[in-house]
């Protein structure tokens, strides 16, 4: 069926999707009581019962892979699958390439930096400066490498210190890796690093967690259909103000710092970049003014955040289905001692030689999707797509985990079966229907810096130790924790050092 929105009048030629409830729209099954919505909508199981891309995911096998949702008065096109998604994100581009103005995100990041800025001139702009700066840097170069190590000498450090202490309950394993790879990007951006065990840095990043979690997956989510909610002095809405105010804080204390001992000639980090870009800008009177401090802190933002969360959640899950998986762990490293042996540090430059490892990276990001609903998208002027017409200002969400879970073009889509990414021969085989970064011109901007990150820690961290669940504790839930990303559940890790 075709669907109307509350107090508007019928859209003509949508997609087709499920009848949406007066004001709340579609939004309305994650509001009621579970035994209200049984008796209302005759369905057992309600959305909440499962995770959103899965939820989204099922809905399609009702409406098909393009349909259509209502949060509120909102129009929300949902895409499912590879063919759907990359004909919109590749071939309708710039169309669709556009970012919606949903009240919190816009609350929190003024439509400003890289991630959920509109698309346009201001936008490129921005994207190619900071594209080319940190490249300038060392993003996705083998100059970035000795950066990346120095953090992992961190973690085995602490590994060897805590396994004993910890033999039997085991290691948290999310402080050190997300400080790690925190610091990879701090590097590039900041022009610092933080140690592992800097109390306002700890706090921070634990903050950062929680805030991406709750903008998406507790009440807070209201605030897009009532945005003084943001404002209420108590619950998750007190919560999300401070993680702001201690993020921003942070971050405007850093370029404070960089402005007041900024060396135009000598330029440390992004930081020092864009001052110097500014102050080009000044001098040659240009007029849009699209460089400025106040669009600095929100790229810092994005690239400290982004560069972070994402990363640091796909080394968890690496780790986690390691210890699920313990052979899969034992011909990782099998081939890891056969290629690089014990006596040097796996390298970038193995790469090409450790295909299994490579696949078995591939499938955990395959079966996890960090990003899983990617970061919304809205049609910039009203087009016809599939047969159906979509109007400007329409959002769109590309639903990454249907890609990677589809049955028709993965055998056996729900198996963690690494080999898939294999040859017969045992090569590695490339997929296009692979895309954890995304597609079109909003994929990741920091993908090639990812994949560094993820070889050399998986690498070197099953070099050198052993991994497994405290003995009598059950595997945590595999369905992970939905927030902007998908985090793993807690979990901690029984670690023995193989040297």
């Amino acid at each position: 069926m075709q669907c109307q929105p509350p107090s508007q009048q019928y859209l003509a030629n949508i997609p087709p999707g499920p009848k949406p409830w007066p004001v709340v729209g579609n939004f309305g099954g994650f509001l009621v009581p579970a035994f209200l919505w049984r008796r209302l909508t005759g369905v057992r199981d309600r959305p909440a019962a499962v995770s959103p891309p899965v939820f989204l995911m099922q809905q399609a096998k009702l409406y098909g892979n393009l349909y259509s949702l209502f949060v509120g008065s909102k129009l929300v096109v949902v895409l499912n699958g590879y063919d759907v998604v990359r004909e919109a994100l590749s071939n309708h581009a710039d169309v669709f390439s556009d970012r919606p103005d949903i009240p919190i995100i816009t609350i929190l990041t003024k439509r400003k930096g890289i991630v959920f800025a509109p698309y346009g001139p201001v936008w490129r702009r921005q994207r190619k400066f900071c594209h080319t700066t940190l490249r300038s840097f060392g993003l996705g170069k083998l100059s970035l490498e000795p950066c990346i190590l120095e953090g992992l000498a961190v973690i085995k450090a602490e590994l060897l210190r805590l396994s004993e202490a910890f033999a039997h309950t085991g290691v948290d394993m999310t402080p050190l890796i997300s400080n790690a790879i925190s610091n990879v990007i701090c590097s590039m951006s900041l022009g610092q690093r933080f140690h592992h065990q800097d109390r306002e840095f700890r706090t921070l990043l634990d903050l950062m967690a929680h805030g991406l979690e709750i903008s998406v997956n507790s009440p807070a989510v209201l605030i897009n259909i009532f945005p003084l909610l943001y404002y209420l002095p108590f619950g998750v809405f007190k919560e999300l103000r401070q993680v702001e105010g201690d993020i921003t804080a942070f971050l405007k204390r850093i370029i404070e710092r960089h402005r007041s001992t900024l060396d135009p000639e000598n330029p440390r980090d992004l930081i020092d970049m864009y001052l110097v870009e500014m102050l080009a800008q000044q001098a040659a009177g240009e007029e849009d003014g699209s460089f400025t401090e106040d669009y600095l802190f929100y790229i810092i933002g994005d690239l400290f955040i982004a560069g972070t969360d994402t990363t640091t959640n796909s080394v968890l899950w690496l780790l986690l289905y390691m210890v699920i998986y313990p052979d899969i762990q034992e011909k990782v490293q099998e081939e890891i001692d056969e290629v690089v042996g014990r006596d040097r540090i796996p390298s970038l430059t193995d790469k090409g030689s450790l295909p299994f490892t490579e696949a078995t990276i591939m499938e955990v990001q395959r079966m996890t999707v960090v990003v899983p609903l990617a970061i919304p998208h809205m049609i910039s002027e009203t087009t016809e797509f599939r047969g159906y017409t979509i109007p400007k200002g329409t959002v769109i969400v590309p639903n990454l985990w249907s890609v990677h879970r589809d049955p028709t073009v993965w055998e056996n889509p729900n198996h963690f079966k690494p080999s898939r990414f294999l040859d017969n021969e045992g090569k590695l085989q490339r997929k296009d229907c692979f895309i954890p970064f995304g597609i079109g011109r909003r994929v990741c901007m920091g993908e090639q810096l990812a994949k560094m990150e993820l070889f050399l820690m998986f690498t070197n961290l099953m070099q050198a130790f052993k991994f497994r669940l405290p003995e009598g504790v059950p595997s945590p839930p595999m369905h992970g924790r939905f927030g902007l990303t998908l985090a793993p559940c807690s979990y901690t890790v029984c670690v023995t050092a193989r040297n």
